[in-house]
């Protein structure tokens, strides 16, 4: 059974199911889960939301100085409004990219995203956990899928809530995103050298949770 004091990182690219799998991991282990994701989107979608380009810069540095995040029991909140739920819109995916690989704006969000392992373990995924947020995790995951894939997923789960984009913009979409998050200067995505590699494409969420469990199970921390 793995230590309930344990840090597991979950990175990989965007679609692979990272966020899915994160919290299932940390429901089976009995411990915290934490949504990088979401914060990177809050942010975005406030900045956005005041006309603030993503671009460093004083009026995004003064806007960030103001600006209140806080993550609990899942749900975000900016300056006392909960924007969990306005956050999982294709616009917001498409804008989180462009203000996440600014340096200030992950500054902003590194001691927040710290401080939620000091009560105990946590399951984080992201870009760059296990690289550069949590570099010390004893164990570090890098959950990847085929592009086609991801874009059949993200495909389907809009398509449950309602929302009809064609396939071949979502592709694009994936593409797009993957190319500013391996290039971008600061933080970009990248495979730890102590990292275990999981290709998702073939493999059902329940099979990749199985699979981090069991690895987990293995893994001592104090």
């Amino acid at each position: 059974m793995a230590s309930k004091n344990i840090v597991i990182t979950v990175d990989g690219p965007a679609g692979a199911g990272k966020s899915t799998v994160a919290r299932r991991v940390a429901s089976e282990l009995g411990i915290a889960y934490l949504d990088t994701g979401a914060l990177y989107r809050a942010l975005a979608y406030i900045l956005d939301s005041r006309g603030i380009s993503p671009e460093e810069g004083g009026d995004l540095n003064r806007s960030l100085r103001s600006i209140s995040v806080s993550l609990e029991g899942g749900r975000v909140t900016v300056d006392d409004v909960d924007v969990t739920d306005m956050i999982r819109t294709p616009k917001v995916d498409s804008i989180a990219s462009s203000y996440s690989a600014l340096p200030s704006v992950r500054e902003k969000l590194l001691d927040l995203q710290r401080e939620q392992a000091l009560s105990g373990g946590l399951v984080a995924d992201g870009r760059d956990m296990g690289t550069v947020v949590f570099p010390l995790a004893p164990l570090k995951i890098f959950l990847s899928a085929s592009e086609e894939t991801r874009a059949d997923r993200r495909w389907r789960e809009l398509r449950e809530k309602g929302q009809a984009f064609p396939f071949e913009s979502i592709l694009e979409d994936i593409r797009r995103r993957d190319r500013a998050d391996m290039d971008r200067t600061c933080s970009p995505l990248r495979k730890a050298d102590d990292s275990i590699s999981i290709d998702s494409s073939d493999m059902t969420i329940d099979e990749v949770v199985a699979k981090i469990v069991s690895i987990a199970s293995e893994v001592r921390h104090d």
